[in-house]
């Protein structure tokens, strides 16, 4: 029987971070000192994995599962990391390899949200956060780069009227990471903080949700449906 008081988290080492943390609590021991009582948390994600992986995890789905949150797709876009280290090239050529990339991860990421969908449930999804990396001018062009992998995000939840975490604004602080592109147990509150801010029930109407910090809720009409 579902329950809409589990929450299970979904993809990547976002939520599954205890690795990262110096001992600290990670993302999902925060998110459950934080859900009101008689609510549970479940944590399916795994660290290093894909938008493809996020089927296996579905599979272990609880019973009870009653609301979904998924956030993977930074390991697709590290997957293209050569496109930022490699000898330069034509402008021309760079966006065409970035918009090759952003349209297969689309038809994977889309691919899974249907899946999920079809488990009748709320999901939220997130985007993928800048990082943070000592090289000012690679994380000026890291984070320039991962709009394409954003935009599909968006795109995507905005289509279906998905409430979205948007890590970029919540992990925006050098101490939200443990390393450049892991988050540290203070980030990890942070991002508990806005998943809790998520899925607070609200109206059914046919809105898309947007968290950017716990507190700051902004809703886009989905004006196809």
């Amino acid at each position: 029987m579902k329950s809409e008081s589990h929450v299970v988290l979904l993809g990547d080492s976002i939520f599954d971070n205890a690795a990262y943390t110096s001992g600290g609590p990670d993302v999902v021991t925060q998110l459950r000192r934080l859900l009101p009582g008689g609510w549970s948390a479940s944590l399916l994600a795994v660290d290093g994995a894909r938008t493809e992986d996020v089927t296996r995890q579905l599979a272990q789905l609880p019973r009870d599962a009653g609301h979904l949150v998924l956030s993977v797709g930074g390991n697709d876009a590290l997957a293209h990391g050569d496109l930022l280290d490699g000898p330069a090239a034509s402008a021309a050529r760079i966006l065409g390899f970035l918009a090759d990339a952003a349209s297969q991860f689309e038809r994977r990421y889309r691919a899974v949200v249907v899946q999920l969908l079809q488990r009748k449930l709320p999901l939220t999804t997130c985007t993928i956060y800048n990082g943070n990396f000592p090289d000012p001018e690679f994380q000026r062009i890291a984070a320039t780069a991962l709009c394409v992998f954003n935009d599909a995000i968006l795109r995507v939840a905005f289509e279906h009227a998905l409430t979205v975490i948007d890590l970029r604004l919540i992990c925006s602080k050098p101490a939200d990471y443990a390393n450049p592109i892991e988050p540290s147990s203070e980030g990890g509150a942070k991002i508990a903080r806005g998943i809790l801010e998520a899925v607070t029930p609200v109206s059914t109407a046919a809105l898309a949700r947007v968290v950017a910090s716990p507190g700051l809720v902004t809703s886009h009409h989905n004006s196809g449906e």
